[in-house]
């Protein structure tokens, strides 16, 4: 079985609570940037790739864009989180190892998909994709990880920001016996293994989880 990623699974199930007001009747997906929705800004990323979303809140607006673009896993009645979500998506997606992607972000720069596929080894467990504070946009928070010099990570709050994209391995998913939880369930495992690397984005990441970082996304877009 190939050691590259086939699928990917983009994250669309949340609340959007922080995008309120403009979430009150629309799932954050599908809230425009740039004249086109969050979603399809990442969709725009996956070419050649499997394409699977989770949702949850105002699922059949989810639904209803992505058809026959993409296989929808629902959440239902509960939210599963990151790491639940994937975990239920696994049985329909391919191979050892396999992609996630927030879709509340959008990129100035080389695809991070690609920069993902060059950096991932077979040694890894999994591979997350980092951007320095000074290039990320609309983001006001600390930052996530350290990255030693073979690329393996720790917890760092003046680390590197964790993009929302990563290669991770399917096993290493389902060691979590939660029907909902967090990846930072599976991370806590792979970083006291030594097994969870980063690689660094050499581009601009725009966090659009607020109403305010919609002009700054698009300002960064230059549209």
């Amino acid at each position: 079985m190939s050691d590259q990623p086939t699928d990917i699974l983009i994250f669309g199930a949340g609340f959007g609570t922080r995008m309120a007001p403009l979430t009150d009747s629309l799932p954050k997906p599908l809230i425009p940037v740039a004249g086109r929705p969050l979603i399809d800004h990442a969709i725009a990323l996956t070419p050649g790739l499997n394409l699977h979303v989770n949702a949850h809140y105002h699922a059949d607006q989810m639904v209803a864009h992505l058809q026959n673009r993409a296989t929808v896993h629902i959440e239902d009645p509960d939210i599963l989180d990151t790491g639940g979500g994937l975990k239920a998506a696994l049985p329909k997606m391919h191979g050892d190892c396999v992609m996630t992607l927030n879709s509340d972000a959008v990129w100035n720069g080389p695809n991070p998909l690609d920069v993902l596929r060059d950096a991932w080894r077979p040694d890894m467990d999994a591979l997350l994709l980092l951007v320095p504070l000074a290039q990320t946009v609309g983001y006001s928070r600390s930052g996530n990880f350290a990255m030693g010099n073979d690329n393996t990570l720790s917890r760092s709050t003046s680390g590197q920001v964790f993009t929302g994209a990563q290669v991770i391995r399917r096993d290493v998913v389902n060691v979590i016996a939660d029907a909902a939880f967090s990846l930072n369930k599976v991370w806590d495992v792979l970083l006291a293994k030594g097994t969870m690397c980063g690689v660094s984005y050499a581009g601009q990441w725009a966090d659009v989880g607020t109403p305010a970082g919609i002009p700054l996304a698009e300002a960064m877009l230059d549209v």
